[in-house]
């Protein structure tokens, strides 16, 4: 504290009248944000590495020299290991996204606006930002490499995997990682070497490696920090890393529109693939950031216990699941198996049939979709009881114009409710309750239950969640399971296994 002030007293000519530390980041460094008399202020930055606050330092003064919208380097101490910098505010993206996370990623106009403003200046930082920069001063390496994808990899088998219980062959396991480092680090990755399309110069684009909400500072405009750890590298990387960060929950046709306008600002910097190759090589690396973040999300939640970690491997395990129904693993047929034994236990649907199925049980499930409008249906069974959900909460397909003619039963609708992963953790929990119920009534022989799950229109998510447990409960118990779409006037049975 000491040295950062008198770092501040050589610079400002004069002592500063408060200093206050600012809440901690993801990393070693210590911040404090220094004020003087006139109420203006600097952030003091304290490091633990040299090579870390070099590497800053260096990024950042060619940066503002590209007049990239980063915070300016006021004063730096001989060894390096505390620095001045510009102070953007206490905003973050993050900060100003917080209703649109709360609602479960219905994100307003203006949240949206950000977003936009955002990931149209990300090109500019990759491209322009990588022209001329010395590379050798990123740290800890210098370029995106096989090296680095394999660690990343070996993170999430060690750190995630292995925690989880998963079985799984080790050397197969790797044979699957180096073929994905492999391609990953290849010019035109998950493409064919005999394409014809130009790539585009990886040599010289940088790797943000950590771009997400948090550490963009709204200043008012976008502003950008902690790059310390950027180096050279492909740009899906860090389009993945901002668009499918797990708490993020951003909807899928979000995720378009904003890859769209990313895909339009790139290609006025750059040569660009064709669109369709873009948006395989973009799926590949949202697979690989999926892994790696699973990895350090196990870390931080499993062996430091940290809440927040945990409470972010849920919505990224429905990523993954999306991925792996998009077939985007299809070429890593070990590492798909072994992360469909992963995700099976919180995803009923990709269990296979039990070895045990009660067959001989005398119980019917009931099962209906219906819309609140036209009233919740009535149990003709005569015993009356069961259980209503409301599907209301999570995010509805139909106030988009695509997919108002579709229902929850459609291949479009099924991809929007999944990519957007909270409709996957409202039937994880009922789930847990609708099996603990049957096991009890088929251990006391009755004969009738009923579920009924209700939405606005009973079109959309009350039909998808309806449709996934009637074929959860048949194929995990092997009971009769008869579902009725009640709006849609669609009834089927699922008969008892024997």
């Amino acid at each position: 504290m000491k040295q950062l002030s008198e770092l501040y007293r050589q610079w400002a000519g004069h002592e500063a009248k408060a200093i206050d530390r600012m809440p901690g980041a993801g990393s070693n460094r210590v911040y404090y944000r220094l004020t003087d008399d006139h109420g203006q202020s600097v952030v003091g930055v304290v490091g633990t590495s040299r090579e870390e606050n070099h590497a800053f330092i260096t990024i950042a003064r060619h940066f503002r020299e590209k007049q990239l919208p980063v915070p300016d380097v006021y004063a730096v101490s001989n060894d390096e290991m505390r620095y001045l910098q510009e102070d953007l505010g206490g905003t973050s993206l993050f900060d100003a996204l917080k209703e649109g996370r709360s609602k479960g990623g219905e994100y307003s106009k203006e949240e949206i606006a950000l977003l936009e403003q955002t990931i149209r200046l990300l090109p500019q930082l990759q491209v322009v930002g990588g022209e001329g920069l010395d590379y050798s001063v990123c740290y800890p390496q210098p370029a995106f490499d096989e090296q680095n994808v394999m660690f990343d990899l070996n993170y999430f088998k060690y750190c995630f995997l292995k925690p989880s219980g998963t079985d799984f062959h080790e050397l197969r396991l790797e044979e699957d990682f180096r073929r994905m480092a492999t391609t990953l680090t290849s010019p035109c990755p998950s493409v064919s070497p005999s394409a014809s399309y130009p790539s585009m110069p990886t040599a010289t684009t940088f790797l943000y490696r950590d771009f997400q909400a948090r550490n963009v500072m709204l200043h008012p405009s976008p502003c950008f920090i902690d790059f310390q750890g950027g180096r050279r590298g492909p740009v899906y990387y860090d389009v993945a890393s901002f668009l499918w960060q797990a708490s993020a929950r951003y909807p899928q046709p979000l995720r378009n529109h904003l890859i769209d306008i990313y895909y339009n600002e790139l290609a006025n910097l750059t040569t660009v693939p064709p669109r369709e190759t873009f948006d395989e090589t973009l799926s590949l690396f949202v697979f690989f950031r999926t892994l790696q973040v699973l990895g350090a999300y196990g870390y931080r939640g499993y062996f430091e216990r940290k809440k927040h970690f945990i409470d972010s491997i849920p919505p990224a395990l429905a990523n993954l699941q999306a991925l792996l129904r998009q077939g985007t693993a299809n070429d890593y047929p070990y590492l798909k198996q072994a992360l469909e034994k992963l995700i099976a236990p919180d995803f009923p649907a990709s269990q296979e049939q039990p070895e045990n199925p009660l067959t001989t049980s005398p119980l019917v499930v009931r099962i209906f979709s219906f819309s609140y409008k036209k009233g919740i249906p009535e149990d003709e069974s005569g015993n009356g009881g069961g259980y209503v959900f409301d599907c209301r909460s999570t995010h509805n397909p139909g106030r988009y114009e695509q997919y108002k003619h579709l229902t929850g039963l459609d291949e479009p609708v099924i991809r929007f409710l999944e990519d957007d992963g909270e409709i996957t953790r409202f039937l994880n929990n009922v789930y847990q309750l609708a099996d603990h119920h049957v096991e009890r009534y088929i251990e006391r022989g009755f004969t009738s239950l009923m579920f009924s799950f209700g939405c606005t229109g009973g079109q959309h998510r009350s039909v998808y969640s309806a449709q996934h447990l009637a074929e959860h409960l048949n194929r995990k118990y092997g009971i009769e399971v008869r579902l009725c779409h009640r709006e849609q006037g669609i009834s089927q049975v699922f008969q008892r296994n024997t």
